[in-house]
């Protein structure tokens, strides 16, 4: 199966660099020519949780030189959120007759993009790595992780076991029949432990320690679990059931809900934010697909999200360069949605 990765960030050069290792035909798109030519001279490494490999990367060019006339099997859109928007409609034309386009960010691009190109050429992914880059080219694996994919229309098929085969001969792969569910799942898990560690700066396990982190994370979770019922969807259960116990419209404190947190914080706790590097980095988040989108959809179904709204100001905030990641911006949160 004739592979494309574009993007050769955490993600993508973690799943390109087991691919290539497995000795799978797999070409990578960049950025641009400079990003290339220096991929193409370090070759991909990758360290931690499900062993170190090294390999060269032989087929490795900016995106734009693939719109010419390479065609592939499969299409694993890997970059961030908003690039993933501008660059999939140019990348369906590459897929051969049958072929996949399979984009795996977070929140809801997935979803929007099979709305825009059609569930015939999209199938639906997520990831549960954690994953660093440390340098272009160098990557560490956080956690043992897989992949998870499925049909926006629900189900099963021949394409999702044929694709799920397939990258499983390099990273766990499942295949979901609950596409959907599973998507809104690690969306209310990005919207609470990821953003807001991002803007305390801390893992979570630093910040739920704290009475504001603790309230943050439950209001915050609280909001875009609303929002997730009120739009139909069924969440499905990943590292916990979704819907913590007594639920009822808001999280209830006590023994239940501790367990409940407890086993958040095995998954994620110590992981470091995806969002914090990209502020480290100075680049663009992708808040305004993960809380930012539950702001979006709770105002269309008349689901109050202060919470969510006020942690997207901070976000863009922060990328203003008008703040920094602190956990007094917890309390600020708090305080100004009260």
């Amino acid at each position: 199966m004739r592979t494309l990765i574009v993007g050769v960030g955490a993600l993508g050069g973690l799943v390109a660099a087991r691919l290539l290792a497995a000795g799978s035909p797999v070409w990578l798109a960049t950025r641009n020519t400079e990003s290339a030519a220096r991929l193409k001279a370090s070759g991909l490494r990758v360290t931690g949780a499900g062993g170190a490999v090294s390999v060269e990367a032989p087929e490795v060019a900016p995106v734009d030189e693939y719109l010419t006339g390479e065609t592939f099997d499969l299409i694993v859109l890997a970059t961030k959120a908003h690039d993933a928007i501008e660059v999939a409609p140019k990348l369906s034309p590459l897929l051969r007759r049958g072929g996949t386009l399979l984009p795996i960010q977070n929140g809801g691009v997935p979803q929007t993009l099979a709305e825009r190109l059609g569930n015939d050429c999209v199938l639906g992914g997520l990831s549960n790595f954690g994953a660093t880059m440390i340098t272009p080219g160098v990557y560490e694996q956080r956690n043992a992780g897989y992949l998870l994919i499925g049909e926006f229309a629900g189900g099963e098929s021949e394409r999702t076991e044929h694709v799920c085969r397939w990258l499983g001969g390099a990273v766990e792969t499942r295949v979901t029949p609950n596409l959907r569910g599973a998507i809104w799942s690690k969306l209310l898990l990005n919207c609470s432990v990821t953003t807001i560690g991002a803007i305390a700066g801390r893992t979570m396990r630093e910040y739920i320690a704290s009475p504001d982190g603790r309230e943050l994370f439950q209001r915050t979770y609280d909001e875009a679990l609303s929002v997730a019922l009120a739009s139909g969807a069924r969440p499905e259960r990943m590292i916990v059931d979704p819907v913590p116990p007594t639920w009822s419209g808001r999280s209830v404190p006590g023994e239940a809900h501790d367990v409940w947190l407890d086993q958040i914080l095995k998954g994620y706790g110590d992981l470091k934010a995806s969002m914090l590097q990209d502020f480290e980095r100075g680049r663009t988040t992708e808040i305004d697909f993960i809380n930012g989108y539950i702001v979006d959809l709770g105002r269309q179904l008349g689901v109050r999200t202060p919470v969510n709204a006020a942690i997207v100001e901070t976000v863009h905030a922060i990328t203003r360069r008008e703040s920094a990641p602190d956990p007094v911006l917890l309390r600020q949160i708090l305080h100004a949605t009260r």
